[in-house]
């Protein structure tokens, strides 16, 4: 039986995080370029009579818009492009450590790596919340009471899958399975 398992993280390289970058920025250039060309009057956008907007007030809240939205939309890409959330789980029984790491904003403290030792923990908890909203997670839980969050932000998985890796990573570890 194997005694290291790694659980690879996704972090915000998803098709959706893509998606809405895209979109936000499209947007945003509309807008602006709606706004600015009912400044200038000169037809920036094709298809468009933005030069028939008044600069005031319509013209400066749609430029006011379109920038908002641009730097939302850099904000997104800057987060896809660093790749933020994203990294690993390993749980080494040879040494009795596990390592949390996660890649955080550029900076001194990019790398984010939490190190807990395996008689520390006290189980893994599921904690499941459906609605709107739903929120399936699987949290190391250690004995002084910290919950510690091991699954990806994202699209929630099956109840069958998280009851599935939560099982599975309570005997590996050799601890109680707590939520279910």
């Amino acid at each position: 039986m194997t005694q290291i398992k790694t659980d690879k993280i996704l972090g915000s390289r998803r098709i959706s995080n893509y998606f809405w970058a895209t979109i936000i920025l499209l947007g945003g250039l509309s807008f602006f370029l709606v706004g600015l060309s009912s400044y200038l009057k000169i037809e920036l956008l094709p298809f468009t009579k933005s030069t028939d907007l008044l600069f005031l007030p319509q013209g400066i809240i749609m430029t006011f818009y379109g920038t908002t939205a641009i730097l939302i939309s850099l904000f997104l890409w800057l987060t896809i492009i660093w790749n933020i959330g994203s990294g690993y789980n390993e749980f080494n029984r040879n040494i009795g450590l596990i390592t949390i790491c996660r890649l955080g904003f550029p900076g001194k403290n990019r790398l984010i790596k939490l190190k807990y030792k395996v008689h520390d923990i006290y189980s893994i908890k599921i904690q499941i919340q459906e609605g709107l909203t739903p929120k399936r997670e699987i949290y190391l839980k250690t004995k002084d009471k910290r919950e510690i969050p091991l699954t990806q932000v994202g699209q929630p998985m099956s109840l069958s899958q998280i009851e599935e890796r939560a099982a599975c990573l309570a005997k590996f570890l050799g601890v109680i399975l707590e939520g279910i």
